[in-house]
């Protein structure tokens, strides 16, 4: 053994004129024949000679022989170089199937979009790059290929997202529930994570087809399937946001309750938050105002417009003789957050206009020409505005729930100034019932009777976001910690927070990034801070998210595309949605690289 280490094995210059072998890779390589040698041992590359091309080779001299050895190199270099060209032009190729499927999804289009895109690529290299054409050739985007890349996408990024929760140091969950077009219940679940390093990373965690009933506990074993199989632990978990269903918010037997109840038996320390949806409680706030009837009579004229087609090409054509500033009135859709709003704004532009073409259609405008119709018509108008406006606010992606907060509570100071300046006869801040008032005597219109809505608004506001009222304190230490009555604060921070406060560097800071990127910069000498900043950060103020996928979900499968599996809805949405994380398309396409044909292999 000692003799075997002790030989040279290195590989030789000599033997290249000799033996017609030269060295690739750390291996001997016939220049004839191209099969490389296991060991650089000059017995082995002899007798592989020898035995081989001596007869053929045995009447050349050393001249002719290095003639015939630098033009065999030249030769394996060029067979080298097309090798390696054709394993870059597959990989090109793998590469733009998996762009190509990438995009597919994000566009909610059939699998079999791939073929047709394909097609038009051929097209346009038959008149751009005719020379390019098996280049382009080359890229798979049959159907069962997109399919299969769009799962490899998917998985990609479950994979990521899984790598990145092992260094969440606080994490919530958002959960809504939706029917798909084949009335299979979907349940969404997203996941706001904050690391070690403060950074919010917001995701789709689990998309999961419930084929039964959706019960409290069925909808827990789906999340808590969630959280286990992406191996987080239960005590990072500091929030938790519903739609507010029974089954999502039961205390006992709905998902929060159950959640709660794991969270003891893994004896968590912390406590978990809840919080139903900001943007839905909103919404819910404008039915105290109590006016449906006013929608309700909007609702039926729309509805008489546009349900017959006769009457809709007329109404249009009508408005285009008018030469009206709008061509149309949209349709009201519950479901649709801003569709109220717009409905009544269009409806109170065109409310001359309407009342003239329903007179010519026979129907009565006695109660549409009402100066209290009107004025309430006004009012439902401007307020339902308003409403919106805040509704826009608290949609979008990553949004910090402390802003969120903030909205809700300016909006509330509003509507006590609003209240107060109605009192006085003086809806400043409401266009349409200025328009209406402008119209009629001053004394007809209800100021008092809209005041007290205004109050009734601002009270049921007070009421559902009381559960945000009560996280004041720990919200004031996210979005202005300089600002914080120490002690008000939790003791455990109280030391940090007077360190903080006092440090100039951190408040220019906070000055210069704001409250959502400032707690990147609070040092790991005020732990307990960095810990609260996380749990603040990692906060869903809303299902937005959810309701978002479900609107992708709804252009996905779609009654023609019904026959969609879960497995595939599901990779579709977890692409779409993905915000913080991108496919590594790079590292999937070196697995489905194609394989070139290898050198031959001898003892």
């Amino acid at each position: 053994m000692a003799k075997r280490k002790a030989e040279n094995r290195s590989f030789l210059d000599k033997w290249e004129a000799e033996y017609l072998f030269t060295y690739v890779k750390d291996k001997p390589v016939c220049l004839v024949c191209g099969v490389n040698v296991a060991v650089s041992k000059e017995y082995n590359i002899r007798r592989h000679y020898e035995t081989k091309h001596h007869d053929k080779y045995k009447d050349l001299d050393m001249t002719q022989r290095s003639q015939k050895v630098e033009e065999m190199k030249r030769s394996l270099v060029s067979q080298q170089n097309m090798f390696k060209k054709a394993t870059s032009q597959s990989e090109a190729a793998v590469k733009a199937s998996y762009i190509v499927a990438a995009e597919i999804a994000k566009s909610a289009r059939p699998f079999n979009e791939g073929e047709f895109m394909k097609k038009c690529m051929m097209k346009v290299c038959d008149l751009v790059c005719p020379e390019k054409k098996q280049a382009f050739s080359n890229v798979s985007l049959s159907r069962n290929t997109v399919a299969d890349r769009t799962c490899d996408l998917a998985t990609n990024l479950y994979d990521q997202l899984m790598e990145k929760g092992k260094d969440f140091v606080a994490f919530s969950l958002a959960v809504d529930e939706s029917c798909d077009a084949s009335d299979t219940a979907q349940l969404s679940v997203f996941i706001r994570g904050v690391d070690s390093n403060l950074c919010v990373t917001e995701e789709l965690l689990g998309f999961k087809s419930m084929h039964g009933t959706t019960t409290g506990n069925e909808i827990f074993e789906e999340v808590s399937k969630c959280v286990t199989e992406i191996k987080l632990p239960w005590d990072k978990l500091v929030g938790l946001t519903t739609d507010g269903a029974p089954a999502m918010c039961g205390k006992k037997s709905g998902l929060v309750g159950m959640v709660r109840e794991k969270m003891r038996e893994e004896n968590c320390a912390g406590e978990l938050t809840v919080y139903h949806c900001i943007i839905h409680q909103e919404a819910l706030c404008a039915k105290a105002l109590k006016m449906e009837h006013v929608m309700t009579t909007v609702t039926q004229v729309v509805n008489f417009i546009r349900a017959k087609g006769l009457n809709h090409r007329q109404f249009k054509s009508f408005l285009e003789e008018c030469g009206s500033e709008y061509a149309d009135v949209p349709y009201h859709t519950e479901v649709r957050w801003l569709s109220r709003g717009k409905v009544l704004n269009r409806c109170f532009e065109l409310r001359e206009e309407i009342c003239q073409f329903l007179e010519t259609k026979g129907k009565d405008t006695a109660e549409l020409r009402e100066q209290k119709f009107l004025c309430e018509l006004a009012f439902l108008c401007d307020i339902s505005s308003h409403l919106d406006a805040l509704n826009l606010q608290l949609q979008g992606r990553g949004r910090i729930i402390t802003d969120m907060y903030a909205a809700v509570r300016a909006f509330k100071t509003k509507l006590c100034l609003w209240e107060n300046q109605m009192l006085q006869g003086n809806p400043c801040h409401f266009p349409c019932c200025q328009s209406i008032k402008a119209q009629i005597s001053t004394a007809v219109f209800p100021c008092a009777q809209f005041a007290e809505k205004l109050s009734v608004l601002a009270a049921e506001f007070s009421r559902r976001f009381a559960d945000f009222d009560a996280q004041k304190c720990k919200f004031e230490l996210l979005s202005n910690p300089f600002a914080v009555d120490v002690e008000n604060a939790p003791t455990n921070i109280q030391m940090e927070l007077i360190e903080l406060q006092f440090n100039d560097t951190l408040k220019s800071k906070y000055d210069a990034v704001g409250a959502a990127q400032s707690p990147r910069f609070i040092p790991d000498t005020m732990p307990h801070l960095r810990t609260q900043a996380a749990q603040m950060l990692s906060m869903f103020g809303s299902t937005y998210l959810c309701e978002q996928l479900f609107s992708s979900m709804k252009m996905t499968k779609t009654t023609h595309r019904r026959r969609l599996t879960d497995e595939h809805l599901r990779s579709i949405l977890r692409i779409s949605s993905a915000q913080s994380l991108s496919p590594d398309i790079d590292e999937l396409a070196s697995k489905k690289r194609c394989q070139v044909s290898g050198l031959g292999t001898s003892d």
